[in-house]
């Protein structure tokens, strides 16, 4: 029978852009503006570059595709608030590189008010901004940076003669940042098929694992079920970690073969329409937890599930994480892993920090149009309160260290175990719930595969 791929959810609209663009121009002040700039292209080596990945911010306000655009807001303008400048149409270099969109149908495609070729941008940004004061622009971008100060050089004879013209930057990150953090409806549709595709990718490395294969072999299943459903890259580089290999939390190097008797740790997520996927499950290469493997493993479980579960409007990161520490720890006191009640109570045991020599990280960040997304985790110095449209992850984990002090079962041991959670008006929804996390679940997909 041939094998199709999932259906595609829809995409965002032209309609869903403009929107995001005028409520940000609403939220600034009188006089000012928004310059953005798209990606560029990256060398890899002589003449071959690395694919090309959208600007995260960039594209959350245009949908564009192309690099070396620039995005220019210009709150209450007449002739047109948006206006994009991309790269030419141009016969020869489509021959080599594929059809460019160019200004034309830009404005048909993606709703912006203009748009223009990058050849007349030096011409027409200083007619642009004139009596704009404020210009918002990532303050991290020193060719922007460049482009801004060289326009407010041009624009300084305006000034002296006492006219509007650009006298201050403002960073625009947060201001998009903030808006980033709740997913619309077809967000969230997007990041659902992210999820669904990365469930099936680690179902493919559960079912196709075998003791002798090496990393990259297994990081090879997963990232083949990206592509084969349209996520055209992974998210984020594939962490295959086999044995002790699990203990460092971003293992890339996924080169040594996977050994009998030991568990492997896959962190790994397929980018949809650029929203990520990311999801970690360990499991036993043989197909069979051991004893000790099975108990180290219920202690993370028994700990992700009460986080995920705790996942509603109202609460916050940093309860969540605090519930982790809880019962990671009562978790490695009844192991023997660390001393327990006998010197003192379980709060004083998570006071000493003792249990930081096995969980390293958070419990969750943020997920979306980036695999660590963007926006604050406290607002006025408080942890900010989870809300409706948030999408996280929940990844407890533990990381036993191959040291003499250390029960022998327990030595080298790696256990991370990830889901992705949006919150809903009444609680949660967990986006990875395809690719199994208890124990008799991963050893009957294993068994059949």
């Amino acid at each position: 029978m041939p094998r199709t791929a999932l259906p595609r959810p829809a995409a965002i609209s032209s309609a869903e852009y403009r929107a995001r663009r005028q409520a940000l121009m609403t939220a600034l002040p009188e006089h000012s503006a928004v310059l953005i700039s798209a990606a560029s292209l990256v060398t890899r080596n002589r003449d071959s570059e690395y694919a090309f990945r959208q600007d995260s911010d960039f594209h959350y306000l245009s949908g564009f595709p192309e690099p070396d655009a620039l995005l220019v807001l210009l709150p209450g303008r007449g002739a047109g608030e948006s206006v994009l400048f991309c790269q030419e149409k141009d016969a020869f270099k489509e021959a080599w590189t594929g059809m460019r969109i160019g200004a034309e149908a830009a404005v048909t495609a993606y709703g912006v008010d203009e748009a223009y070729e990058n050849d007349d941008r030096d011409a027409l940004l200083p007619e642009l901004l004139e009596g704009r004061e404020t210009l918002y622009l990532p303050l991290d971008d020193g060719e922007m940076l460049a482009l801004v100060e060289s326009l407010r050089a041009e624009l300084a004879p305006q000034a002296r003669r006492g006219e509007r013209t650009p006298r201050a930057f403002a960073d625009v990150a947060p201001l998009i940042h903030e808006r980033r953090l709740i997913k619309s409806e077809v967000e969230l549709g997007l990041m659902r098929h992210a999820a669904r595709i990365s469930a099936q990718a680690h179902r493919r490395a559960m079912q196709n694992v075998s003791p002798g294969l090496l990393e990259y072999q297994l990081q090879a299943e997963l990232e083949h079920e990206f592509v084969w459903h349209g996520a055209r890259a992974p998210a984020y580089a594939t962490i295959v970690g086999g044995g002790a290999n699990a203990c460092v939390l971003h293992y890339i190097e996924n080169s040594a073969a996977l050994r009998d008797g030991d568990l492997v740790l896959i962190d790994a997520g397929g980018e949809f329409d650029l929203y990520a996927g990311d999801i970690t499950r360990t499991f036993p290469v043989n197909g069979r937890f051991t004893p000790a493997q099975r108990e180290l493993y219920e202690v993370v479980l028994e700990a992700q599930c009460r986080a995920v579960a705790a996942v509603a409007p109202g609460t916050t990161l940093s309860a969540i994480h605090d519930g982790v520490v809880r019962d990671l720890t009562t978790g490695l006191i009844r192991l023997g892993l660390l001393e327990g009640p006998l010197e003192g109570p379980l709060e004083e045991r998570i006071a000493d920090d003792g249990y930081r020599r096995f969980f390293l990280h958070a419990t969750s960040h943020w997920l979306g149009l980036d695999v660590h997304d963007v926006g604050t985790y406290r607002v006025d110095g408080e942890p900010r309160a989870l809300a409706p449209g948030m999408v996280l992850t929940v990844e407890p984990g533990l990381y036993i260290p191959d040291a003499e002090d250390i029960p022998e079962a327990y030595r080298g041991m790696g256990i991370r175990i990830e889901d992705d959670v949006v919150v809903t008006a009444t609680g949660h929804e967990v986006l990875t719930a395809d690719v199994p996390k208890e124990v008799a679940e991963i050893e009957a997909l294993m068994c059949d595969g």
